[in-house]
């Protein structure tokens, strides 16, 4: 019975909401249109830190404020003014959040640091209380706006009801968190015009229960996802399509998944073509907080930072931003053009943590570009090197006055600099210059001379060169043009580019020019989707709570993007929701550590995190799961899911964390049979993986041969270490001959693969000859090195000989010798009759004198076997 009140609720919520959405009267917070809109004149905004559904991003289903210039709409709802009188006290509490600069410690500070937090503080203060601290009162603006938003939404005001939601979820403007005030809000908005960035804020309360408003249900939350989905929220689409990709509360199912990442993908590159010439730009903020400690482990521990699958680090990663704008200050004052141009590449393309400065990058690359042309003309013996940068630097002068960045826009200044570096074979000139010909940007359009200059920037494989000439030729729809459509998008997709990843999840969609593929689609319109951040995620506005130290703010915004299906948010999540950071613990009195707040303790939904994190491919993630299953952190203790845990971590040897893991497992007997042998080979394997970590393996492996030891002193039942059995193989000559043979011929296989024809033009070496190398002869390293193997051969056989025959003669010698010394018993032989003597003849069997003297005869075997022996016979 209740499963059918269950599925009558919810059909009754579907009703209501088909019902306010035919409320054509109903002001409608959102719009979510494709194209970015532009921020208010005074950058106030009245959900600053809460783009997941309010935030001011492009197309985000985001509601802005505007006062007046929205009069006209906020008047057909009562309550409108008391609505704007409390936007007009909120202005007044609106800071902003900036990136706050963070240099990486010197050595000495670093130690220093730590020194003092190792220093015993001996506090004498009571441990903090656990209960939970009253909620802060409101005072002043914020407080006399609230009493107005309140008014306006006993009134039905839908966006007075949709600010106060904002406010109690997120905390905008310091306003207390409350999730349930959030939560109730929300649902009436929901009901009351079917507002779908409500719909989907409900779907995320439900799917992780945040805050405790509401209990975790995986099957409301796929519904109003759905809901908000359906009216086209971006954010929900993308939400949707992970649940149905991943499996979440309901079936893995790549149709519907596709359908919604597609969606998405549109709506992605609709905003991406909408802006300058050459597309959107923004910088990544995507990234893992763990990963700046060297993984959710720390550095060394991780298989992030350590290991055979470890990312490599350049010496340079470890330096901060600021570290080396100030070295490339210092040597670009000097006149290093190398470091004038990498300056302006800082600062025209951005990076996380450091803002675009248009200005700077402008001088900078003019700076470069000067050294090389002065007053129009080139100078005379310029610089080794100085023609290749200063190429670049002009196109990226070009570029800026193209699109109009930072300077007006001028399609003929760009021209001009787009000429100067295809004249020195610049790829993004060359590229430019091909895109201002195909739309006529300045210059007549012009479509064979555009492609020209595509097919050259695209000979040194610039990407957006290789999606241009994609596109061309898939217009074209020939059968031949379809597969040179398909090659360059798979080119260019080597560098990520947004537009190839969505021309081929198009192609692989439709079966055009390959067969029809549901998952490699997903996968293609997946990435489109996540790769436009601005435009679909908060990572910008996490990344900034996160730096200013508001971890509640930045544990919601990372929420948002967790349930959209990105990777890095989920580890962020969990990494931030982790209990067990540290596994050593040190005493409250000695070092006193902050309290976390409730809402950054829930093991249960990091253990979530930490399982999809773990199933997009993370292996530290994987590994955490072992952990939390083994100990009972956020589930009930399952050493069977640790178990399987570690084992699909340490697979191909990635983890050597998990490889200790599964040896402590043997060691102990937990899930495991408990076998010292075995638990050896795994620490050994978690050496050999990972050499950092040769302290614990080596104390592990003291205790345990010491166990081991005792174990087989008092003949314990557990197997003991014992040593590996070494195979000896006793080889023929034959085989011995035949295996070296072998060798030579692979060793000569693998010259030949090397040095193929891939690496080497064809016509010249059909010049010089089939398969030979150019300008010099064939290489014949096969016959040479079979004949030096056969004369070696030889040699050895001949040793081998030589040896053998002198053993047998002086075997032979010593027997001769042995004989000697046993004749010494015997009678002497008589001596040969002197010369021309005559001999008595040998007397016959029967006659007389046969026997005389005689020492021994020819006797017939007596057994019957008829074989005659020769015996001593004693006729005395």
């Amino acid at each position: 019975m209740r499963r059918y009140f269950l599925w009558l609720f919810l059909l009754l919520q579907a009703l209501a909401f088909s019902y306010a959405e035919a409320q054509a009267d109903q002001h409608v917070l959102t719009g979510d249109s494709a194209k970015p809109k532009q921020a208010d004149d005074d950058g106030f905004r009245p959900d600053m830190a809460s783009a997941p559904s309010g935030g001011q991003q492009p197309g985000m289903d985001s509601w802005t404020y505007k006062g007046a210039k929205n009069q006209e709409t906020t008047d057909k709802q009562p309550g409108a003014e008391l609505v704007h009188s409390a936007m007009t006290e909120l202005r007044k509490l609106y800071q902003p959040l900036h990136h706050k600069a963070k240099r990486h410690q010197g050595v000495v500070s670093l130690i220093l640091n730590f020194a003092l937090k190792a220093v015993p503080t001996l506090r004498l203060t009571a441990p903090p209380a656990e209960t939970p601290q009253p909620t802060p009162s409101l005072s002043g603006p914020l407080l006399h706006a609230s009493k107005l938003l309140n008014e306006a939404a006993r009134q039905n005001n839908s966006d007075a009801l949709y600010i106060l939601a904002e406010m109690n979820f997120y905390g905008n403007f310091s306003h207390p968190r409350n999730f349930k005030e959030a939560f109730d809000n929300y649902h009436k908005l929901a009901l009351l015009n079917g507002n779908n960035s409500a719909l989907y804020m409900m779907g995320l309360m439900y799917s992780t229960g945040i805050g405790g408003a509401v209990e975790a249900d995986q099957a409301r939350a796929l519904l109003y996802y759905t809901f908000a989905a359906n009216r086209g929220h971006t954010r929900a689409q993308m939400s949707l399509a992970y649940r149905h990709h991943a499996g979440i509360g309901t079936p893995k199912n790549c149709d519907v998944a596709v359908k919604y990442y597609k969606q998405v993908a549109d709506k992605v590159i609709a905003w991406y073509r909408s802006g300058p010439p050459g597309g959107m730009r923004w910088v990544d903020e995507a990234h893992r907080i763990a990963d700046e400690l060297g993984g959710v482990y720390g550095e060394g521990a991780s298989a992030y930072s350590a290991g055979r699958e470890s990312v490599q680090k350049s010496p340079d990663s470890y330096a901060s931003i600021e570290d080396i704008i100030e070295y490339l200050n210092l040597m670009s004052e000097k006149g290093d053009f190398k470091a004038s141009f990498n300056l302006g590449r800082i600062y025209y393309e951005g990076q996380r943590g450091h803002e675009i400065n248009l200005a700077e990058a402008k001088r900078y690359f003019y700076e470069v570009a000067q050294q090389y042309w002065v007053k129009g003309q080139q100078v005379q013996n310029p610089k080794p090197g100085l023609d290749k940068y200063a190429a670049k630097a002009a196109g990226y002068i070009g570029r800026m006055y193209m699109r109009g960045e930072g300077v007006d826009q001028n399609f003929i200044r760009a021209k001009y600099w787009f000429e100067r570096g295809s004249y020195l074979k610049d790829s993004q000139s060359q590229y430019s210059l091909g895109l201002l010909y195909l739309n006529g940007y300045g210059v007549p359009v012009d479509v064979p001379k555009a492609t020209e200059y595509f097919k050259a920037a695209a000979m040194q494989d610039y990407p957006y060169a290789e999606v241009a000439l994609g596109a061309l030729h898939l217009d074209q729809g020939g059968t031949d043009d379809l597969a040179a459509a398909n090659h360059y998008f798979e080119l260019a997709a080597r560098w990520a580019s947004i537009e190839s990843y969505y021309y081929l999840g198009e192609l692989n969609l439709l079966g055009v020019g390959r067969e029809k593929s549901c998952s490699a689609a997903l996968g293609y319109f997946k990435s489109v989707s996540e790769r436009a951040e601005p435009f679909v995620s908060s990572w910008a506005e996490a990344n900034l709570a996160y730096d200013d130290g508001d971890e509640e703010l930045a544990l919601l915004e990372y929420l948002g993007a967790a349930e959209q299906g990105y990777e890095k948010a989920q580890n962020n999540v969990a990494f931030m929701l982790d209990p067990e950071q540290s596994l050593l613990e040190i005493p409250q009195w000695l070092y006193r550590r902050a309290v976390k707040s409730p809402l950054l303790r829930n093991p249960r939904l990091a253990l979530t995190y930490w399982t999809r994190s773990a199933r997009q491919g993370n292996i530290d993630s994987l590994v955490k799961m072992g952990d939390y299953y083994l100990h009972g952190i956020g589930a009930e203790p399952d050493v069977d899911k640790a178990l399987q845990c570690y084992q699909g971590a340490s697979e191909y040897q990635q983890s050597a964390q998990a490889m200790y893991n599964l040896g402590w497992m043997h060691e102990h007997g937990v899930g495991l049979q408990q076998d010292y042998h075995l638990a050896k080979r795994h620490y050994d394997a978690a050496y050999e993986i990972n050499e950092e970590a040769y302290l614990p393996v080596s104390l592990s492996l003291l205790k345990l041969r010491a166990k081991s030891a005792w174990n087989t002193f008092t003949n314990g039942a557990i197997n003991s270490i014992r040593d590996e059995p070494v195979e000896k193989k006793h080889w023929s000559l034959r085989e011995w001959i035949n295996n070296f043979l072998q060798e030579e011929n692979a060793a000569g296989q693998l010259y030949d693969d090397y040095y193929s024809d891939e690496y080497y033009d064809e016509a010249t070496a059909g010049q010089n000859g089939a398969g030979q190398m150019p300008g010099g002869d064939g290489p014949d390293f096969d016959e040479d090195g079979v004949l030096d193997s056969l004369i070696i051969m030889g040699l050895v056989v001949s040793l081998a000989f030589l040896l053998f025959y002198r053993a047998q003669r002086q075997q032979r010698q010593e027997e001769a010798r042995r004989r000697e010394q046993e004749g010494g018993n015997i009678q002497p032989q008589q001596q040969p009759p002197p010369a021309g003597a005559a001999q008595a003849p040998f007397p016959q069997l029967g006659q007389p004198g046969f026997g005389d003297g005689g020492q021994g005869g020819l006797v017939i075997d007596s057994r019957g076997t008829g074989s005659p022996r020769f015996e001593r016979i004693s006729l005395g």
